[in-house]
C-alpha cells in the first residue's frame, strides 16, 4: 500500500548554513544540500515539512524564491503556546546541524492569471509565504498589494526590507503596527476594496487576523474561489463526544473502525494504508482523501465552505463522520 505521493518518501538531508534572528523571537534558518547537489525547486506559497530533533514534523514556509547557491530560507517564531517544535527547534538547531526535511509542497499557491490583481496580507510569522508571494509578483511585472500587520516592529520580521520598499510615491507595500500612529494602522475594508473577476486576496497569519480579514471580504461580497489563505495552526478541538464510526475502502470492501479518541488517519495508518500525514492539525492539506458516501463532521481549516459543503473530501487527521460509515476513495 505504499504510496509514493507520501511526502515522508522524499526526504532531504539539509546542513543549517546560518541562523539569524529575523526580528525579537524570530529565528530565520538558511538550509543548504549536503552535496553539491541543489535543492527541488519550488514557487511562492511552498512549505516543507521539518523534522525537529528528537520532536514533532512541522510545516515551515519558504520566504525567499530560489536562487543561487541553491538554498531553502525560512523563518521560525519561538511560540510559548505551541506544541513544542519551534522552541526545540530555535533551542537546539544551530550553523553547522543537519535536519531532515521534505520537497517543498504548495497548497497556497498564486492564482496563474498573469493580468489578476493580488492583495496580500500577512499578520506576524505570517510574512514568511507572503514576502516570497510579493517577490514572484514583482518579477513577473503582475500588479499586487501587501499588507503586513503586527503588534510592534521590534516583532516583525523583514521589516527593514519591507520599509525600504514601502518608502516610494506608488509603494505597493504597507506596513501597519498596532503601537503605531492611527494614520497607518490597517483599514481592511479600504485595503480589500470591492471584488472583481481579476482579483484574489491572500492572507496567512494568526487565525483571528485571518478570520477578520476573509469576513470582511465575505461582507464586501468576495467569493470564496478568490479568498486563498493558509494557517499555520488550528485551535485545539474538544473531542470528549467523539463516537466511534467505521471507514469502508472502496476498492476492497475493506471496514476499518476508528473508536472514540481515535483518529481517521491513525486508524488508517494502523489498518496498513501509508497515508501522507504532515501537520495533524487539518491546516495543510497533506492527508485530504476523497469521500464517495456518507456525510463528513468536518473539522479543518484547509477546506474553504463550498468545499465543506460538497461533502467529497475530508482530512482524515482532525476530521470524523456525522453517518455511521464514511466510504473513502484508497
Amino acid at each position: 500500500m505504499e504510496d509514493q505521493s507520501n511526502p515522508m518518501n522524499n526526504l532531504l538531508q539539509v546542513k543549517v548554513a546560518a541562523k539569524i534572528w529575523l526580528a525579537d523571537d524570530i529565528a530565520g534558518y538558511e538550509l543548504t544540500p549536503l552535496s553539491d547537489s541543489t535543492l527541488p525547486a519550488f514557487e511562492a506559497g511552498a512549505h516543507i515539512d521539518l523534522h525537529v530533533p528528537g520532536g514533532p514534523v512541522r510545516q515551515y514556509s519558504l520566504h525567499d524564491l530560489p536562487g543561487e547557491p541553491s538554498c531553502y530560507r525560512i523563518g521560525v517564531l519561538r511560540d510559548p503556546e505551541s506544541r513544542g517544535g519551534s522552541i526545540k527547534l530555535i533551542e537546539n538547531v544551530h550553523a553547522g546541524d543537519t535536519l531532515t526535511i521534505s520537497a517543498p509542497r504548495n497548497h497556497f499557491a498564486l492564482h496563474n492569471g498573469q493580468r489578476d490583481r493580488s492583495i496580500l496580507f500577512a499578520g506576524g510569522i505570517g510574512i514568511t509565504p507572503i514576502l516570497c508571494m510579493a517577490q514572484q509578483l514583482a518579477r513577473e511585472h503582475r500588479p499586487f498589494e501587501l499588507h503586513y500587520c503586527g503588534r510592534t516592529l521590534s516583532r516583525m520580521a523583514f521589516i527593514d526590507r519591507l520599509q525600504q520598499a514601502q518608502s516610494g510615491d506608488e509603494s505597493q507595500v504597507h506596513v501597519h503596527v498596532d503601537n503605531g500612529t492611527s494614520g497607518q494602522q490597517l483599514d481592511a475594508r479600504s485595503a480589500i476594496g470591492a471584488p472583481a473577476s481579476d482579483k484574489h486576496l491572500y492572507v496567512c497569519g494568526p487565525a483571528g487576523f485571518m478570520n477578520h480579514i476573509l469576513q470582511t471580504a465575505r461582507e464586501m461580497g468576495w467569493d470564496e474561489g478568490h479568498l486563498h489563505r493558509e494557517y499555520f495552526a488550528a485551535a485545539p478541538l474538544e473531542s470528549s463526544e467523539d463516537e466511534r464510526f467505521e471507514i469502508e475502502i472502496r476498492s476492497s470492501g475493506e471496514v476499518i473502525e476508528v473508536a472514540d479518541g481515535q483518529s481517521a488517519a491513525h486508524a488508517l495508518l494502523d489498518a496498513g494504508f501509508d497515508l501522507p500525514l504532515s501537520c495533524e492539525q487539518g491546516v495543510c492539506g497533506t492527508c485530504m482523501t476523497k469521500v464517495v458516501a456518507g456525510v463528513p463532521d468536518h473539522r479543518d481549516l484547509y477546506l474553504t465552505d463550498d468545499e465543506h459543503a460538497r461533502n467529497d473530501c475530508f482530512m482524515p487527521c482532525c476530521s470524523r463522520a456525522k453517518t455511521s460509515r464514511l466510504v473513502l476513495d484508497l
